[in-house]
Parts: structure tokens; sequence; C-alpha cells
């Protein structure tokens, strides 16, 4: 599956829903350098339970769907197909009320993932020539022409020096600031944002970090992603798209902790790999340091959380007993 190549020191992207909010031990005093905006509380949290609603393009393929990105406008972006030979990535956009799936595919492509959207409906991702699910792939961003129809822009860093070629869009925000990833000589990531308004290309690195990916970006220009550095434990990370020192997490007592979602409030959302080896949903908020754990109750194989809008809307995937991966979207989570 093609987004295996996003992750560090080879940990799985790919876990019953807990309300606990935990306070983060040690906060880092680098929060001052990320401006959120304020909380908004969309709903009340006495008459408003956490939902998990699971979304699937279950006519395309019922075993294998993914949401990773959503805008304001509660539009989801995501894919179906687990990229083994024969079932390749592709991508697509839903709206509400969540029943037409909108194909999102690069033209030409044997694979595409659709991973973040905007709330003008451009839409970020990475692509592949082949099904093989090992071969080189691309970021891509769907822009409008001249005449207000979209069209595919390949983005590709200059960089990119890994065999096969890895580079990957993530997210992208509403400014047009799109944000991902590429793969060294040594298959080390290195992070970056794409600015689709003029073309240019701007480095993202964590100071000290033997790889760092940027996975989420927000409208107001927060960025989030994960590194590791020469312990191998595997951090995430919040910081401001201009500079400054990064907020750095991860669950107290593993090894394993990614951002891959970020709104203007400074929610952060991801995963944590813990004891049981599978993936658990967190939440974290830059402006207090509390975090809490988040698991969709059918994921008995691993919960993640992929994208998070201005109005806490969370999406992200499950993996269910049989081993099938859905899509699910999750309301009230943050009050």
């Amino acid at each position: 599956m093609l987004r295996t190549n996003i992750f560090l020191a080879a940990a799985s992207l790919r876990a019953a829903a807990l309300t606990t909010i935990f306070a983060v031990t040690a906060a880092s005093a680098a929060q001052a350098a990320v401006t959120v905006r304020p909380l908004s509380t969309v709903v009340s949290a006495k008459t408003a339970p956490v939902t998990f609603t699971r979304i699937d393009d279950s006519t395309k393929d019922p075993t294998f769907n993914q949401l990773l990105g959503i805008n304001n406008e509660g539009v989801i972006s995501g894919y179906f197909g687990s990229g083994a030979m024969g079932h390749p990535n592709q991508g697509y956009t839903i709206a509400p009320p969540y029943v037409n799936f909108v194909s999102d595919n690069v033209p030409g492509s044997m694979q595409t993932q659709a991973t973040g959207i905007n709330d003008q409906g451009l839409t970020s991702g990475f692509w592949a020539p082949t099904n093989t699910g090992t071969d080189a792939n691309f970021g891509f961003i769907r822009v409008p022409d001249q005449h207000g129809k979209f069209q595919f822009v390949s983005v590709n860093d200059s960089l990119v020096a890994s065999t096969p070629s890895v580079n990957q869009l993530l997210g992208i925000n509403d400014s047009n600031i799109a944000v991902g990833f590429y793969n060294d000589a040594n298959n080390n990531s290195h992070g970056y944002a794409y600015n689709a308004n003029n073309a240019r290309l701007l480095p993202v690195n964590i100071p000290g970090a033997v790889s760092d990916a940027v996975t989420g970006v927000s409208n107001n220009n927060i960025i989030c992603g994960f590194f590791t550095k020469t312990d191998a434990k595997t951090d995430g990370f919040l910081r401001a798209l201009s500079g400054g020192t990064p907020i750095e997490f991860h669950v107290p007592g593993f090894t394993t902790t990614q951002f891959l979602g970020v709104n203007a409030s400074g929610i952060a959302v991801g995963f944590f790999i813990g004891s049981d080896k599978f993936p658990h949903g967190v939440v974290y908020n830059a402006s207090n340091g509390k975090w809490m754990e988040l698991d969709d109750k059918y994921g008995a194989q691993g919960t993640t959380l992929n994208g998070i809008n201005d109005k806490n809307q969370i999406v992200g995937f499950y993996v269910d007993a049989a081993g099938n991966t859905h899509g699910v979207l999750i309301n009230n989570a943050v009050k």
C-alpha cells in the first residue's frame, strides 16, 4: 500500500471510545511559537455524545477505505483499495450527506490517494504510475484552471534521491499551501511545504531529526507532523509554518506517536502505537498541552485519526476484527 512510504522506522500507519483527558507531564515551553484560534464549541457537551459514523465506498471496495482529510464544509478526501496487486489505491471526495463518492485520480495514474482538501475544493495527494505498490510515487495538487475546471499538477521536490522516488503531499489549506515530504538516498524523509500560488517549495525540518515529515497544515498556517531522532523514537510535532521552535509530543510510555492533521485551534490528531502493537487515535490540544485517546469501538486492530477541520470534525479509519479497513467520521469528540 502506497501510504506506508510515509512512515519512519517502518512504523505501521495503519486501533472502545475513551474520553479521559490527560495532562502532558512536561508541556513544551515552545507553545508560544504557535498562534491558535480560540477553541470553538460547536455543540453542547451535555446534549451531544461523541458519534462515530462509518463511511465506506462499499460498492467499489467493502474491505478497504480510508478517510484522510476534511474541510470546513464537511467534504472529505480519501481513497479505497489496499494497494496490493490488483487492488490499487483509488482517490475520491465525498460531501454531506455522504452518499456519492466522486473520483479524484490523477489522469493516467495507476494509483492515487487524495490526502487533503481545502474549502475551495482543491485537493492534495500522491500518485503512482504502476500497480505494484512498490514503485515511485509523486505529489499532486488538483487546482482549477482559467475556465474553472479542475486540473492536476504534479509536484516533486528536486531533492528527491530515493530509489524508487518517494514524494508525497499530505495536506492543503485555504491559502493553497500544501505540505508533505520526500525521501533522500538513504530513504530518510524530509518535510516541505509547497505554495501552489507561485510554485515555490519551502523546506520544513526539525532540528536534530534524522527523518521528519509534514502531514497537515491549518488555515492559519500551523503545521503538524512527526520526526525520528537518533534514539529511533518517533514523536509528533506542531510548529508555525514560518518557523520557530516546535512543540514536541509523544504519548507517555510509548515510542511511536504521529500527528497527521491539525486545525486552526491548534488541535492535532494522529495515533500512537500501543502495547498491543496496534495504532490508537490521539487528539492533542496545543493551547493547554492536554491529550486524549480516541478509538472507534469496532477498531479491534487499531484506529488512526488523520484529519480535523475547524469545526472539530475528525476523519480517519479503523481496522476491524476481520482485518477490513473502514473510514470513520467522528463528531463531538472535542468539546
